[in-house]
């Protein structure tokens, strides 16, 4: 017979943070007070112990320096700096690796996502959600070509995964501990988040709202980084565009045996003279356009087949800051203030590996695609 755990062993297992907001960030200094602001009032009013993981990917505009100040005197906050600039997906994977918390939810510091919607996220995740997924019901502040690309792009791969990508989503969710664990045992160094969270499945439930323009500042995407992105994830997630480019060369070569077919019927049999210079020169573009294609579709696997063998890891923490207390709002306190006093703030860095190293272990739970040094 099995009883249930006395109320003392539950409160034990209890995760210390119960929920870890991750925000990875680049050159996002002129955003960043506000965002800290909105989520500082946003995570208060949960009454639940909290940490604010900022992330960030290189930034040169005085980013880390603000947060770092911050982190000083405020409690709940821990700011992991990359060694350089290794893109979005590697430093929500930082993020994720280095969070504590029962649920992480990932933001963006622009604050198009508004972290108002937190405490919706949580309830959906106290109701049995693993996965709480944010469906863009609209998009403010985006052109209409981004708006209709993303449309079709978000289909199209749909269409050629196995993964069930929800359409109109993007990096805002939260995740359970367990989707967490799930997520960290996926190897790859190339990494499409988006694709990886949909791939583990588990319980989720999608919620739509209303995206908000940029509070601040510009966007550090551009097209060609969002096609570079959005060929990342066809790759990664499919093999279709192998078999595509099988179907096209079957059918160049079966249109071309028909030509030849009917060339060689009229000149025997007809006795047509053959004027073959501008057919030739279209026939051979046509097919020299075929052979690149499926050259390049070949050389964008090979490619992420190279970049994975060398086992790179897929960031580098040039330093790790964090409060020495988890942030939770007490009946009657101010906002912000702390379960304990926050006298003073840890730090890792490159001075002493094996410090930051067992620090990391023991405290931030480290996962396996980071090198510290």
């Amino acid at each position: 017979m099995h009883l249930p755990p006395p109320p003392t062993a539950a409160r034990a297992r209890r995760p210390a943070v119960q929920l870890s907001v991750i925000v990875p960030f680049l050159n996002e200094r002129e955003v960043l007070p506000a965002c800290l602001q909105r989520l500082r009032r946003v995570l208060d009013g949960l009454n639940e112990s909290y940490e604010i993981v900022f992330v960030d990917d290189g930034s040169r505009d005085g980013s880390a320096e603000f947060l770092a100040a911050r982190i000083r005197t405020e409690p709940g906050l821990k700011l992991l700096r990359l060694s350089r600039n290794f893109g979005k997906e590697a430093a929500m994977t930082a993020g994720i690796e280095h969070a504590v918390g029962a649920a992480i939810v990932i933001l963006d510091a622009d604050l198009q996502d508004p972290p108002e919607l937190i405490p919706d996220m949580v309830r959906a995740w106290r109701e049995g959600a693993d996965v709480v997924c944010m469906r863009r019901r609209s998009r403010a502040g985006e052109s209409w070509l981004k708006r209709a690309s993303a449309y079709a792009y978000y289909r199209l791969l749909n269409r050629l995964s196995k993964a069930d990508i929800p359409a109109d989503t993007g990096d805002f969710r939260l995740m359970s501990r367990k989707a967490v664990q799930a997520l960290l045992q996926l190897p790859e160094r190339c990494r499409y988040m988006k694709g990886m969270y949909a791939w583990i499945g588990l319980p989720t439930r999608i919620l739509d709202y209303d995206r908000d323009p940029r509070a601040a500042g510009a966007t550090k995407w551009n097209y060609l980084g969002l096609m570079r992105l959005a060929m990342e994830g066809i790759t990664s997630f499919s093999t279709a565009p192998l078999r595509w480019a099988t179907g096209l060369g079957v059918a160049a070569a079966l249109a071309g045996v028909g030509f030849g077919i009917v060339i060689t019927i009229k000149t025997l049999l007809l006795g047509e003279e053959v004027h073959g210079y501008p057919s030739l020169i279209a026939i051979i573009t046509f097919l020299s356009g075929v052979q690149l294609i499926t050259i390049g579709l070949l050389g964008e696997y090979v490619g992420k087949t190279y970049m994975e063998s060398k086992q790179r890891p897929v960031y580098l923490l040039r330093d790790v800051q964090r409060s020495r207390t988890a942030a939770l709002r007490l009946p009657g306190s101010e906002p912000g203030t702390a379960a304990a006093p926050a006298s003073g703030y840890a730090r890792d860095d490159a001075a002493g590996p094996a410090r930051q190293a067992a620090a990391s272990a023991a405290m931030t739970g480290e996962g396996p695609h980071a090198v510290n040094f």
